[in-house]
């Protein structure tokens, strides 16, 4: 394969949602409005993958490939000599998230063997189809329903489906990924853009990627309000069904059990040590001492994805409004798959 036309086949497929997006006719042929009706096929399969969320996830791809981007990334790495399969099981909790993965395999000479998740059954396919076009059909994949004959195996599934993910791979090279979640850690000077930017990090998806911040610190201090009134430029989350559905769950469950927890009637806020929080709600803590956050983002750092702060405090920090904006060299479960791909 030549990975200079799988680059330059990637830069015009960047350019090319570039134009979809802006609605640049010239750009893409008019057989492409098959696009659009791509998008409506997606959203009525998985109902979270509304049209809005889809091109907001285009968007992020297309302004990612760029030549340099590309370049400056892989350059890191040795490329392989020898073709390998290596198999791909999917997650689909929100679009194109497999999509990193596959780039990945593509270009490091390797051949992509791919079992879509069934909630995302349509976009990589057809971007991958694209590639291949643009890149003088340098672009080798495959799609399955089941994974035979393959060298090495990247699956993204649930901590239980983990476990049997990693007895049924023992044997071969593997990356099995689990749950995981985000958390911000607030000082209390932030600005009222800073918490809208954050309310991004929260609501951006539903709130349904590892990315997504379901658990907060703020100062003992900190007024709650702040917060409500930073998270209302998203409250017409609450108008869609499944979304509805959970908060309309939760909350009833916390009244039922006579639990503590703030509402805006679109998300609740409950003071809570758990990482993890039910769709819907944001657990919290105050803290007095940040070192106690900085021991419980070290006893818990294998579930977390990313930290949304101001400072660094150690672990290394994404500023406010760009969790679910990760650089080509960002990777999940803070596991190299670049490396991995270099070992087989």
């Amino acid at each position: 394969m030549n990975i200079e036309n799988q680059v330059l086949g990637l830069t015009k497929l960047s350019d090319y949602i570039k134009a979809f997006l802006s609605k640049n006719q010239e750009a893409y042929n008019e057989n492409d409005s098959d696009f659009e009706l791509l998008l409506k096929k997606s959203e009525i399969e998985n109902p979270w993958f509304t049209i809005e969320n889809q091109k907001h996830a285009l968007q992020q791809w297309a302004d990612l490939l760029t030549e340099e981007n590309i370049k400056s990334w892989i350059q890191e790495y040795s490329i392989s000599k020898i073709s390998k399969r290596v198999g791909l099981i999917l997650a689909g909790n929100i679009p194109l998230v497999g999509f990193h993965d596959v780039i990945s395999v593509v270009l490091s000479n390797h051949i992509p063997v791919i079992k879509l998740s069934s909630k995302d059954r349509y976009m990589i396919p057809f971007l991958l189809r694209k590639w291949n076009e643009f890149s003088n059909n340098q672009v080798e994949f495959e799609f399955v329903e089941k994974l035979e004959n393959f060298d090495a195996v990247i699956a993204t599934g649930s901590n239980n489906t983990a476990r049997y993910l990693e007895y049924y791979f023992k044997n071969h090279l593997n990356i099995i990924r689990k749950n995981r979640t985000s958390v911000a850690v607030l000082k209390g000077d932030e600005t009222d853009e800073e918490l809208q930017l954050l309310a991004k990090d929260i609501f951006q998806y539903f709130g349904l990627g590892c990315r997504n911040v379901t658990r907060l610190f703020i100062p003992q201090d900190f007024v709650i309000d702040r917060l409500f009134e930073s998270f209302l430029g998203y409250q017409d989350v609450i108008n869609h069904n499944k979304y509805a559905n959970n908060y309309d769950y939760n909350r009833a469950v916390y009244l039922l059990n006579q639990e503590k927890f703030w509402d805006n009637n679109f998300v609740m806020l409950k003071e809570d040590d758990k990482l993890f929080s039910p769709l819907s709600v944001i657990n919290f803590s105050r803290y007095s001492s940040l070192d106690k956050v900085k021991n419980f983002i070290k006893e818990n750092e294998e579930n977390i994805q990313c930290i949304v702060s101001k400072e660094d405090l150690g672990f290394g920090a994404v500023y406010f409004g760009e969790a679910q904006n990760p650089s080509l060299n960002t990777y999940a479960d803070n596991v190299d798959t670049m490396k991995f791909l270099e070992l087989i």
